[in-house]
């Protein structure tokens, strides 16, 4: 398990809280890349934590930051629109 940074914190909270046609007619090769490698498998875990009861250290991490169980689903939903496997 990765440690949260300030900026995967920053980039869930924009995942959801935004559009994902806007972020993906503004998104890169190098954000993609980061979406993939530390958001992504930081909301895998949180998924997999959540439906599969497999612990809850990476969900009291994000509630440690703000992460509510809403804004977790909401930014898991718009990653999947991007086209991140988060299953």
């Amino acid at each position: 398990m990765m440690d949260l940074s300030l900026e995967d914190i920053e980039f869930i909270k924009i995942l959801a809280s935004s559009d994902s046609t806007i972020l993906q007619a503004g998104m890169n090769n190098a954000t993609r890349k980061r979406l993939d490698e530390s958001v992504g498998v930081i909301l895998r875990e949180y998924y997999q934590e959540n439906t599969r009861n497999t612990g809850t250290v990476r969900t009291e991490q994000l509630m440690k930051y703000g992460i509510t169980e809403d804004v977790g689903k909401a930014a898991i939903a718009c990653a999947r629109r991007l086209g991140l496997d988060i299953s």
